[in-house]
């Protein structure tokens, strides 16, 4: 490694540490006093037919308290599924479960209009609940409640996936206290995330373990590649993920300056990037490139520095297990990438558990993953 190298590394340790730090301790909203127990229930309904698992006994929706990264109370709305039969004596280990992109509407909410990919991800989510796993699944916050979703805000996400296990446990007798912080691609980098936050953050529940599937891990340095100059690659996803999360990042950061970065086109699909679900937005950025929306490089100025503290999951120690799926072939988080992550890991004491899907690509990871996910699992909660 040479002096450089050293030098960015060190920096990236030392602010992924000191977001941890920063983060797992939790801020304190301005109106602590009156704000609601982070796990508190609002409401209480039906799920759409549409959207039950045919591995659960009992399905709602509902929506609850958490908190945003700063600290500060907010809402999010999720999904509770219970498995079919008698539960065990502890009660049903619980898989919270983070999902990939699907916008930042209230009309994209899982809970309301179902996962983007809803054959793969309800593929998935049977098999947890067919091996005896309780599945607890949150929208993150800003998805059907109000404000606007913070796109890979991780510790939101975090807060979002934790106080749903809390809120479940409160309508649901029969879960147990243990469970898993389960994600993909998105919800892969929540998941990660939440794996540094959970015993900190709630230390009332027996948080055992991560499992992450094509991990959203490392964002900036993708993003940070991005400039006026790089040519439109054909490719509307790249474009879609790039306003989404400049969007994000706004939301999070709300002191950021955005549109020193991007041109009127720019300005315009980051506009609607609050509403439009992920195929509506693809259809809008048809021809657009990622080279079209920004006005300077992201390199310059401080957008790496904040989307860093935002975005990238941390590479401190993890105090749980930590199993990553990675497909070979997957072109949205590029297999080297995902392997710059464990290497980081590594070096930091945390040696995870990896499987490397050659012929998979970055959705086909899922399946691909579900057995060895599993059987993680059951190493870990059993």
């Amino acid at each position: 490694m040479n002096h450089a190298a050293r030098l960015r590394y060190r920096w990236q340790f030392l602010t992924a540490t000191l977001a941890v730090a920063s983060l797992t301790f939790g801020a304190v909203p301005a109106n602590a006093e009156d704000s609601p127990l982070p796990g508190t229930i609002v409401t209480t309904g039906p799920l759409a037919d549409d959207l039950q698992l045919n591995g659960a006994d009992r399905a709602l929706r509902l929506t609850y308290w958490t908190q945003d990264s700063t600290g500060r109370a907010a809402q999010s709305s999720g999904a509770v599924f219970t498995p079919r039969g008698a539960a065990p004596p502890r009660g049903w280990p619980i898989v919270s479960w983070m999902h990939g992109t699907v916008g930042l509407g209230d009309d994209c909410a899982p809970s309301e209009a179902g996962p983007t990919d809803k054959d793969r991800d309800f593929a998935y989510l049977n098999a947890w609940l067919n091996h005896g796993y309780a599945v607890v699944a949150t929208d993150y916050i800003g998805l059907g409640t109000p404000g606007v979703h913070a796109f890979l805000d991780g510790a939101a996400e975090a807060h979002a996936a934790i106080d749903i296990v809390r809120a479940a446990r409160t309508i649901e007798s029969s879960l147990s206290t243990s469970w898993l912080a389960v994600g993909q691609s998105q919800g892969g980098g929540g998941a990660l995330w939440t794996a540094t936050m959970a015993t900190k953050y709630a230390p009332d529940l027996d948080y055992r373990g991560v499992i992450a599937t094509a991990p959203a891990a490392q964002v900036v340095p993708l993003l940070a590649a991005a400039g006026p100059s790089v040519p439109n690659l054909g490719m509307p996803n790249l474009t879609v993920y790039t306003a989404y999360a400049m969007r994000g990042l706004k939301q999070a950061r709300p002191d950021w300056d955005l549109d020193s970065y991007l041109t009127p086109v720019g300005r315009r699909l980051v506009d609607d990037a609050e509403t439009l679900c992920f195929q509506a937005m693809a259809e809008r950025v048809e021809g657009i490139g990622v080279g079209a929306l920004l006005t300077r490089p992201l390199s310059e100025g401080y957008f790496a520095e904040r989307a860093h503290e935002v975005f990238d999951a941390p590479i401190a120690p993890y105090d749980r297990p930590v199993f990553i799926g990675q497909g070979g072939i997957d072109k949205t988080v590029p297999l080297p990438l995902t392997l710059a992550f464990v290497t980081h890991l590594r070096a930091n004491g945390t040696i995870p558990m990896l499987r490397v899907y050659p012929g998979s690509d970055h959705s086909g990871t899922v399946a691909a993953a579900t057995n060895d996910a599993i059987q993680f699992a059951e190493a870990v909660t059993r």
